[in-house]
């Protein structure tokens, strides 16, 4: 929420389409060699169990229950068109992303806020609006009325696919002016929202008789305080509270929160054993250590964007270095807790997108996909080729079995039965080829993406030989 980047994406390099390798090869590479390669790499295996990822208390049944597990799908970004339409867009894309295997959407904060119907959500007023009452100069929201969110998320379930809700609880917006004794001016902290559910006065923001300040504020906006048993019975207490609100009343499965930098992560972790559902923050900090310390805070009751897996992937494919994917990542201290991501409506700094789709489907973590990139800027066939490869193949923990500047190959080792995985990515202008050591003995495999023809058999002490095309990556499993 806080911050948009964008960059003018050249699409014509962010996919690389099938190659013939004979056009590079000098001889028969697909042919099994008499002698196995001598190991010349470093193994470095990560500690995961080796179970599929486990939402904490997920409903959804048919990607969950598929061998790699769901992907999410961020339902929006920055500037959606106004008018009053998102609702439907969304609802009327569901049945081809459930297809192709998306378990769960996410949607913007779905209530009135300050600028009415020209909002994006993240200055929220009223949080039991959602385009029922004519306040902040409309009825409906930007995205619709109450009735086609109800009707969208229905959909959802229908399809089997859960729904998060965008949850901003630091800051408040559109209140009016109140002579405030604790600050000794006037504030904006004055709220008598058209539904007549949560008012609010100085009493409930910072500094008050109780606190003075929290964790953070946002851009000057009044600060909730969540310690106040008022602030604490409306967001996720009480029956008729905001989480339970959206859980009961609207079908919500679960929350996306805002900005947690701006509170403590009992908050998290309170509103949960409340409230229930999936549950990730919003900590935008690369370190790995800070986002598993925040994951812990909230008793592992909430997942966390995996910041640190995102800006290692910009340093390995913008930066030419893919030495930089053997750095800490959230996803390698706590797999089941990551939610692994390449562009969202806030920061967009990937350039070589096809390369961090390609990591992040065949990595431990829940992928969340960006609508613009599934939509409007990347060859959906690509995408739909990585989910496939996810749900079906995508499984067990990880082995990084070879890190150069141009070239990671991973292994995912499988799990009850399925034979996982081997990703080969190349950053390089030339193809690349390389002896991988498997969990497959004289077993033949091949590339699931089709970027290269080889159909090698690995030899009886599970080696063999692979290849990738430039700027590209190849996926190989059993045939």
């Amino acid at each position: 929420m806080k911050m948009k980047t964008t960059k003018l994406l050249l699409l014509s390099t962010l996919f690389i389409g099938s190659f013939s390798c004979t056009q590079i090869m000098e001889d028969n590479e697909s042919s099994i060699p008499e002698h196995e390669p001598k190991a010349n790499m470093e193994l470095q295996v990560t500690t995961h169990d080796g179970a599929p990822f486990n939402k904490n208390e997920s409903s959804n049944k048919r990607y969950s229950g598929s061998p790699g597990g769901p992907v999410m799908m961020q339902a929006f970004y920055w500037d959606v068109p106004a008018g009053g339409t998102w609702w439907n867009t969304v609802k009327g894309k569901l049945n081809n992303w459930s297809n192709q295997g998306i378990g769960s959407i996410w949607l913007p904060p779905a209530s009135k806020a300050q600028n009415g119907p020209f909002s994006m959500g993240y200055d929220p007023m009223d949080y039991f609006d959602f385009g029922d009452y004519n306040q902040m100069g409309s009825k409906e929201t930007r995205f619709g009325s109450g009735t086609e969110l109800r009707s969208l998320v229905g959909e959802a379930h229908n399809q089997n696919m859960e729904v998060y809700a965008d949850i901003v609880i630091n800051h408040n917006s559109g209140g009016q002016l109140e002579a405030n004794p604790y600050t000794g001016t006037d504030t904006w902290t004055k709220f008598n929202p058209a539904s007549g559910k949560f008012n609010r006065t100085y009493n409930d923001f910072h500094p008050n008789l109780d606190a003075n300040n929290d964790e953070g504020v946002f851009g000057g906006f009044p600060d909730l305080s969540h310690k106040k048993s008022y602030v604490q019975d409306w967001l996720w207490k009480k029956s008729n509270s905001v989480g339970k609100y959206y859980k009961n009343d609207v079908g919500f499965d679960g929350w996306r929160f805002d900005y947690v930098k701006g509170f403590g992560a009992w908050v998290v972790k309170d509103w949960v054993n409340n409230v229930g559902g999936f549950a990730v923050g919003e900590l935008w900090d690369g370190n790995a250590s800070t986002l598993k310390w925040w994951v812990d805070n909230t008793d592992r009751k909430s997942s966390a964007f995996d910041f640190a897996a995102y800006y290692a992937m910009d340093r390995a494919f913008d930066g030419n270095n893919l030495n930089e994917l053997n750095g800490d990542m959230l996803w390698k201290k706590d797999s089941q807790r990551a939610v692994t991501f390449v562009a969202n409506h806030d920061t967009d700094e990937i350039w070589r997108k096809n390369l961090a789709y390609a990591y992040i489907l065949t990595h431990e973590g829940y992928p969340c996909i960006f609508y613009r990139d599934y939509e409007d800027w990347l060859d959906k066939s690509m995408m739909n080729n990585l989910l496939w490869i996810h749900k079906s193949y995508a499984t067990g923990n990880t082995s990084i079995l070879h890190v150069d500047n141009d070239e990671y190959i991973a292994r995912r080792n499988g799990y009850n039965g399925n034979p996982g995985l081997v990703v080969y990515i190349n950053n390089s202008d030339n193809w690349k080829e390389r002896w991988v050591p498997t969990n497959w003995s004289n077993k033949k495999i091949k590339d699931y993406t089709g970027h290269s023809n080889w159909e090698p058999w690995t030899q009886g002490g599970t080696w063999v030989k692979i290849q990738c095309p430039p700027r590209s990556y190849s996926i190989w499993t059993l045939k």
